[in-house]
């Protein structure tokens, strides 16, 4: 079915050619992730077989995503605190987005339903909720009160987020590490039943010795594992890609992927600083949701150039967002910052919303699917003979995305 009001196609034929050859390719060396796959098995196995692994995805999302807006109506300064079933409700919600995010692979491959559309459509669902976990995890230890720290305590883990998938567009493959995406997401739980238990303003307890607060030295825990695992991507960057001459899966200079990410970090930067009514500092969850969707929405485009081997464009229509901010500011027009910076988030959700339906709309009418429902393969195991599904006995690929064989 084709939407009329969708005219320009974002996909050529030859991309989605590409994407329909696409294989996917992982390491994962992650602790939790041994630890709990007995747990995911049996959480699979009560899942209805009909269900599409996309709905699977979907529905934690959701569930993340409302519990965490829950938390910001009650905290929308990240200092405020919030009351304490609002935390456990958010631990709760993130724990069923870990889990139903690690068994959707795992349904696409029971039920033979498995594509390069599930893997794009999950990736594109962790960059989305990468923005809210980081939320959330500031306003559980009320880092709001330090916006610099809470700054980049966030844009951090956005940009680790596109580094991951940065150096999955350089060597062709998605690695996980030791200490992973798994051992932070329990780790946040983790702080929401804190603060849940022993009430927010635990987190402003100095520290023995230090003298700094527990939520700056949280902080600082997470920006040296970010830290760390950068080092990691920088070193798979030096050594080269797969691509010829040491160029990434499109041919492109493995750096390449940086101008798109500093044309998100750099504006949040500047506007951030040069602000007369220090929008970021009176409304930092507001500012951090509307630039971490430009964010997610740049990962998006990330990612489809790595499953289509192609060239990534510069420029993105969710950056009119920012620029509307930074022009308000330049030009000292009489709106308010506030007010633009609403319409900031409004324009990048319907922008990430509208390229979001239509990559997946283009994706079905290709590849003759649907998004939210399939038909199950009866016998997996004869399917996998056949190559409609991925084998599951490759234990580095055993860990949550689909795999297209």
């Amino acid at each position: 079915m084709d939407i009329m009001f969708f005219k320009n196609k974002i996909l050529t034929p030859g991309q989605l050619k590409r994407l329909a050859e696409h294989k996917y390719s992982s390491e994962s060396i992650s602790i939790l992730d041994r630890i709990l796959q007995p747990w995911w098995n049996w959480l699979v196995g009560q899942v209805p077989i009909w269900v599409a692994p996309n709905l699977i995805t979907m529905v934690g999302l959701f569930i993340n995503i409302i519990t965490t807006l829950i938390l910001v109506w009650y905290s929308p300064d990240a200092q405020t605190e919030a009351p304490r079933w609002t935390y456990v409700l958010c631990a709760l919600g993130l724990f069923a987005y870990q889990s139903l995010d690690a068994i959707d692979g795992k349904q696409a491959r029971r039920t033979g339903s498995s594509s390069p559309l599930g893997e794009l459509f999950d990736h594109g669902c962790d960059s989305v909720s990468t923005v809210f976990v980081a939320v959330s995890a500031c306003i559980s230890v009320q880092l709001g009160a330090y916006p610099s720290w809470m700054f980049f305590q966030c844009f951090c883990a956005l940009t680790l987020f596109y580094c991951a998938h940065w150096q999955a567009y350089v060597s062709g493959t998605v690695k996980f590490g030791r200490v992973d995406v798994t051992e932070a997401q329990v780790t946040i739980v983790i702080i929401h039943l804190i603060s849940a238990v022993f009430g927010p303003e635990i987190w402003s307890w100095k520290i023995p010795y230090i003298g700094v607060p527990c939520s700056q030295g949280v902080a600082t825990i997470f920006l040296i594992a970010f830290f760390q695992i950068f080092l990691e991507f920088c070193h798979i960057f030096w050594t080269g890609g797969v691509g010829k001459n040491g160029s990434t899966v499109a041919g492109t200079s493995v750096l390449s992927p940086i101008i798109p990410l500093s044309l998100v970090v750099v504006p949040a930067f500047i506007i951030c600083h040069k602000s007369t009514e220090l929008v970021y500092e009176n409304h930092p969850v507001l500012y951090i949701m509307a630039f971490g969707l430009v964010a997610a929405k740049v990962t998006n485009r990330l990612v489809v150039a790595h499953m289509t081997r192609n060239e990534m464009d510069y420029l993105d229509t969710s950056l009119f967002g920012p620029t509307m901010l930074f022009l308000n500011q330049y030009f000292n027009f009489f709106i308010r910052e506030y007010v633009v910076l609403w319409i900031c988030l409004v324009w990048v959700l319907l922008d990430l919303l509208r390229y979001s339906y239509q990559v997946c709309h283009e994706i079905c009418d290709h590849m003759r699917i649907k998004l939210f429902s399939i038909t199950p393969v009866t016998n997996p195991v004869a399917a996998n003979k056949n190559g409609t599904a991925p084998s599951l006995s490759n234990n580095r690929q055993a860990r949550t995305r689909r795999h297209y064989h």
